[in-house]
């Protein structure tokens, strides 16, 4: 082979390098913006403690959620609180109103899987469990009854429709709702096609 074919042979695998290259940054950096689109909120942190913080059974890092919501106060589960991991000894309840929402910043139209716990744990000594309702924005998600069960989890893909989304908790009688922890994952376009809006929760029970 003489000089110049060599040198076309070198430069054909330079630039198939520099191609390879190049898509490995750009994963790269998409799953850096990835990373930092995750929210996880231990909604009961109190004001004076770490944020955020790291949970050892799942390597998640928790923040408190100062900079999401104002309303609501914070109390510490009474009922087998060594059982549960750190982000469900605390909670957040909301004495006050009927609504009261978390301001999250989103990508609009960007898919979502929102997760949030909800465990009682008789914090303020009443014995009463809660039954209240979940809303994004408007629209209606689910009834939190934890009558039935010691703590609750649900889960919802959703694909806002702007820059911006409220999760609320509503006061649907006479008990207060509450909640542990809130969660938002931005998730690949090719998980579960949805166009707009959501699809239908997924229920799991804390134990």
């Amino acid at each position: 082979m003489d000089f110049v074919g060599s040198l076309r042979e070198y430069l054909g695998l330079l630039l198939r390098l520099i191609g390879i290259l190049a898509i490995i940054h750009i994963v790269q950096a998409q799953d850096q913006l990835v990373i930092e689109w995750f929210i996880s909120l231990d909604c009961g942190l109190p004001a004076n403690k770490l944020s955020p913080y790291k949970e050892t059974g799942t390597g998640l890092w928790f923040s408190s959620v100062e900079s999401f919501i104002q309303s609501g106060k914070t109390g510490r589960i009474k009922e087998n609180p060594e059982g549960y991991a750190k982000p469900y000894e605390t909670l957040r309840y909301f004495p006050d109103g009927i609504r009261n929402c978390y301001d999250l910043s989103v990508e609009k139209g960007r898919k979502y899987l929102i997760k949030d716990s909800f465990v009682y744990g008789n914090y303020d000594g009443n014995d009463i469990d809660p039954v209240f309702d979940l809303y994004l924005g408007p629209n209606h998600w689910a009834e939190i009854d934890l009558r039935r069960v010691n703590g609750t989890r649900e889960e919802i893909l959703h694909v806002p429709t702007s820059n911006s989304l409220q999760f609320c908790l509503v006061k649907t009688g006479t008990t207060t709702p509450l909640i542990s922890t809130l969660e938002l994952r931005p998730m690949g376009n090719d998980t579960y096609i949805i166009k707009s809006g959501s699809l239908k929760h997924f229920f799991s029970v804390i134990s």
